[in-house]
């Protein structure tokens, strides 16, 4: 039948209108389709490419890391050249331009494997570590560690379904930003310890309480952890109760006695503990949680300790006729920063400030230096690693920029002086820094006249990710010596002169 004009105008504007319609429904179909969801992340090299072999191994954890870094060293941690003997050279100190053996350059390796196995109320967990080192002048060697338990522990219970929780053996412990209790994985034998620790965890937040015995390097035999050294403490987290941010509280307790340091009585480096103390850390964290303010970050940290210090000594028995002294110590931290996001190269600011006491008077019967416990101190006051969380104020100005993708740039800029010049200049491992004070401006040690600008060291750091699983990294340092070091290296014969530090690290997890 033929339609009238005005009939089939009507029946295709029937069937445009369908067709919009259905058109439109298609794209409203495909508008409100959730994107697909991201790639699950990698579980490792190797548990990849075993799930995808069998759901057998679902259950099961095994990889490893292998770590390599080349270390170039000018004007410290060198041995003396010639050895120091009694009244004689005290041989290396940090900074000297005379004598002593100014470089020292050597290549660290470290491979760790594991092996874990999780069900929901059980897990466990084994770690082998490796650690050596080759080219290093040093004598014995404080890097070297032949393959070793690094961490060893069982877990209980289902925090889902469950409160508590319970992880026993060798394990890491890492609380806060690590300024008192972190791995320390910079270091070529990174922190363990022998541990037992109770969680209670819920919408609130985390509570653990711990008791440990830090474990002790002995290259060669199987490490063992110091029976005469304890660190327990009662540690709190919450990100509810004040929005935003982290809040943590905590409190801490170190107590070792006389037999500590010759805990292990063979001459390794690594082996021996804390002297006699029983110190008690109360602490106070907050940090703001990522993406909050708009581009801006804060943090801060308020430490108090109190209790009772001891001297160690050269052997056991002079160690046991050291006074016992009362110690009160503080420790702060206040920082920030911006980051533009919607900026090429995302740029990010900060600004830091450190404090540690010092002890104001060597000859009292009380002792003032704050006890760092057991940090990650490369993290915080320099790449070089010249500074503790000891005696010390510390101003550090931070920047960072992102060029590319998997590629950062950081430049950081550090000014130290001595909180009191009544106590001594501390290593970053808390031991004050070696030299004889015998003779005038022949090494460091209590000298008030001296000034306290300790000086200042500017550190550049580029990291680039090659693969999720190889990270590459480069650093260079160089630490501008002030008036405290120049004074008290200011004898003809010693002399100071600035340091560097130059790395190239590669680090491939499997």
């Amino acid at each position: 039948m033929k339609q009238k004009p005005n009939q089939l105008i009507t029946n295709l504007a029937i069937v445009i209108a369908a067709v919009l319609a259905l058109n439109q429904s298609n794209m409203a179909a495909q508008t409100n389709t959730p994107p697909p969801p991201p790639p699950a992340p990698s579980a490792g090299l190797v548990n990849d490419y075993l799930r995808k072999q069998s759901d057998g191994f679902k259950d099961w954890d095994l990889g490893g890391q292998v770590r390599a870094r080349y270390d170039m060293k000018q004007n410290f941690a060198t041995p003396g050249n010639p050895p120091a003997v009694p009244g004689g050279d005290p041989g290396a100190i940090d900074f000297r331009d005379k004598g002593g053996n100014p470089h020292n350059d050597y290549l660290l390796l470290r491979e760790k494997v594991h092996i874990g196995y999780s069900q929901p109320w059980f897990s466990i967990y084994a770690e082998g570590r490796d650690s050596s080192a080759t080219g290093d002048d040093r004598d014995p060697n404080p890097d070297a560690d032949s393959f070793d338990l690094h961490q060893g522990y069982i877990k209980l219970g289902n925090a889902k379904e469950f409160p508590l929780t319970l992880q026993a053996g060798r394990q890491e412990l890492i609380y806060g930003d690590e300024r008192l209790i972190g791995a320390a994985d910079w270091l070529n034998i990174p922190r363990t310890f022998d541990a037992l620790r109770l969680r209670l965890e819920g919408k609130p937040g985390w509570i653990d309480a711990f008791v440990s015995r830090p474990v002790l390097a002995d290259d060669g035999s199987f490490n063992q952890n110091n029976e005469y050294e304890t660190f327990s403490g009662v540690y709190s987290s919450t990100r509810t109760i004040i929005p935003k941010q982290e809040t943590q509280l905590y409190f801490l307790s170190r107590n070792s006695n006389v037999r500590s340091p010759f805990a292990h009585e063979k001459d390794v480096p690594q082996a021996g503990g804390a002297t006699a103390r029983d110190i008690y850390t109360v602490g106070l964290r907050i940090k703001s949680l990522p993406n909050q303010f708009n581009g801006w970050d804060y943090g801060t940290e308020i430490m108090g300790q109190f209790g009772r210090y001891k001297e160690g000594g050269a052997t056991l028995a002079v160690a046991k006729t050291k006074k016992s002294l009362e110690h009160e110590a503080f420790a702060a931290f206040v920082g920030g920063g911006y980051t533009w996001t919607n900026v090429a190269f995302t740029p990010r600011v900060g600004v830091e400030y450190n404090y540690a006491s010092g002890d104001s008077d060597p000859n009292d019967d009380q002792h003032e230096t704050f006890d760092n416990l057991y940090p990650t101190n490369h993290k915080f006051y320099g790449l070089a690693d010249f500074v503790s969380l000891q005696n010390i104020h510390n101003l550090r100005f931070m920047s960072a920029i992102a060029p590319c993708k998997n590629f950062t740039i950081s430049l950081d800029y550090h000014l130290f002086w001595l909180a009191d010049t009544s106590d001594n200049f501390y290593t970053v491992a808390g031991a004050r820094r070696g030299g004889t004070t015998a003779t005038p401006g022949t090494g460091y040690g209590i000298n008030e006249s001296y000034g306290n600008y300790v000086g200042s060291e500017l550190d550049l750091v580029a990291t680039y990710k090659i693969m999720p699983w190889a990270i590459a990294q480069v650093g260079y340092a160089h630490f501008f010596t002030g008036d405290y070091i120049d004074q008290s290296l200011s004898s003809p014969a010693f002399g100071s002169k600035d340091a560097d530090y130059v790395y190239l690290q590669m680090t491939v997890n499997f």
